[in-house]
């Protein structure tokens, strides 16, 4: 008989090959999928969510695990391939083996349907629309939570968001954004309270969408997206997706006026995407769909997408080699432009209502509204109904804004009519664990801002494969932070990096 790791890695790969036809059908409902298949979509996802949950719970896997686990020698090095495909997998079968195949099944459909309404009802600017299936979600949440338990100091935030970012708590969050919003609004304040204006003419400027797609795909592939194993399109909410290293799909939105708001989705997105890119299974193809060729976290992987959009994208040194590219796309259409302008303009801070749109220093704001809206939505103390005015009240506290209407305000994300529930600090502590890294990258590569100033990125992003994409899951977010830049996660990088780039922007 084969031993009980061989035949354990071929359950979980049936499993894999299920869930990787999940996503692409996901992929496809937002991008290709004609309106009238959102009902028989539904029926699709729903089935394959249960019948991926059914292989997902097998008896087989917790008897193979035990058998595994057993085993003296093959889990002699925690750190392993094995030892550590067999911890992971334990980690997803005692979850999954907590929540009945009905759940999984209904909660597929529910948020099928609810990501469709979602649209409808943003494109509508019309809460009201979508507040029953809003209603729906938070409750099936509530249920999936009840089924994973949570600690008796804990609350039911806590076990939804094990799954995106494990051993997080609401709790631990709120101690790291307290002080952390203190310091970026006395920054935020300090940049727009001062006398100097950066120009944004730059922003307003009218360039063809054609021209557009074409730009922000050169710069895709220029920093290391490889188009002969995905694909970039459009949609409504940027994202990335795909069924493994060698199919990466993501999509990024563009405005007629605003040529930077494309350039930054498409690098944010194609930081998530390089980083499955390079996964393990990139040189092994008998690891994909494992653990140890899966990404570690939601906060491990925003980081990339936030490293190659801010720490990257933004820079000076990026503007150096970028500007000479404009004039290359577009013609005389930039002519007058100066590389400074540009660059400023990539680095305006100014509070505004649109989260993906948010420059870097108000960023993390957004994010704090939506995870003390989300905690009371969980916990009882809000309401669905009563969502709109919650997040209108918090927007003028935290940014000092009037929200005009829904899609302005509650409808702009596609996340809650996911499901995901738990998710959005990994943004915040994403943008943290990117300033982190960047600093050790730039530390250990000596020359990296020459480099960038020059179009070689290769040196960044081969450090990023080997350090981060390369590692799985072998460790958890933040020993893998530890790994790799000798400390623990800290506010400090980030705000160096923020403080240190827009003071001067700004004349301070």
């Amino acid at each position: 008989m084969r031993n009980a790791y061989t035949q354990l890695i071929d359950l979980i790969r049936e499993s894999s090959l299920l869930h990787a036809t999940q996503s692409l059908l996901g992929w496809d409902q937002e991008v290709m999928m004609p309106e009238g298949g959102v009902a028989f979509r539904s029926r699709q996802l729903a089935q394959l969510a249960r019948m991926n949950h059914e292989l997902a719970t097998d008896p087989r896997i917790g008897e193979l695990l035990a058998a595994c686990e057993a085993d003296a020698h093959l889990m002699a090095d925690p750190l392993s391939v094995e030892a550590v495909n067999v911890r992971e997998i334990r980690r997803s079968y005692d979850r999954r083996t907590k929540l009945p195949p009905e759940l999984v099944s209904e909660f597929a459909k529910v948020t099928s349907i609810a990501r469709h309404e979602w649209a409808a009802a943003r494109k509508a600017s019309d809460f009201s629309r979508f507040q029953p299936h809003l209603e729906k979600i938070v409750e099936l949440n509530r249920r999936k939570a009840e089924c994973f338990g949570w600690r008796e100091d804990g609350e039911v935030w806590d076990a939804l968001a094990e799954d995106y970012q494990p051993g997080c708590t609401a709790a631990y969050v709120a101690r790291v954004f307290a002080p952390l919003r203190e310091r970026l609004v006395t920054l935020v304040g300090e940049l727009t309270g001062g006398t100097c204006r950066p120009s944004d003419a730059f922003n307003e400027l009218k360039l063809p969408i054609g021209q557009q797609l074409r730009f922000v795909r050169y710069v895709a592939e220029r920093i290391g997206f490889d188009f002969g194993r995905g694909r970039l399109d459009q949609s409504t909410h940027p994202f990335c997706s795909g069924t493994h290293v060698h199919d990466v799909r993501m999509t990024t939105r563009f405005h007629e006026n605003n040529v930077l708001d494309a350039l930054g989705s498409t690098m944010h997105e194609s930081g998530h995407a390089i980083y499955e890119q390079n996964l393990a299974g990139r040189d092994d193809e008998s690891l994909i769909g494992l653990p140890i060729s899966d990404s570690v976290s939601l906060s491990i992987h925003e980081s990339q997408s936030r490293l190659w959009e801010n720490q990257v994208g933004r820079s000076r040194v990026f503007w150096r080699w970028c500007y000479p590219k404009l004039s290359e796309f577009f013609g005389v259409s930039v002519k007058g432009f100066t590389e400074q302008q540009v660059y400023e303009a990539a680095n305006r801070v100014r509070p505004s209502l649109i989260r993906v749109e948010a420059d870097e220093a108000t960023y993390n704001l957004h994010i704090m509204v939506r995870f003390e809206l989300e905690r009371g939505l969980l916990g009882g103390q809000l309401k669905a109904g009563d969502l709109p005015g919650a997040w209108n009240e918090k927007y003028k506290d935290y940014l000092g804004l009037d929200v005009p209407d829904d899609a302005h305000g509650c409808l702009q994300d596609i996340h809650w009519s996911m499901g995901a529930m738990g998710y959005f600090p990994t943004y915040t502590l994403g943008n943290l664990y990117a300033a982190q890294f960047f600093e050790k990258a730039r530390e250990d590569l000596g020359d990296l801002d020459d480099q960038i100033a020059r179009g070689e990125f290769t040196p960044l992003r081969e450090w990023l494969n080997k350090n981060i994409h390369r590692q799985g899951m072998r460790y958890e977010s933040e020993p893998l932070c530890e790994h790799v830049t000798g400390e623990s996660l800290s506010a400090e990088p980030l705000m160096r990096h923020l403080e240190g780039k827009l003071r001067p922007v700004y004349g301070l």
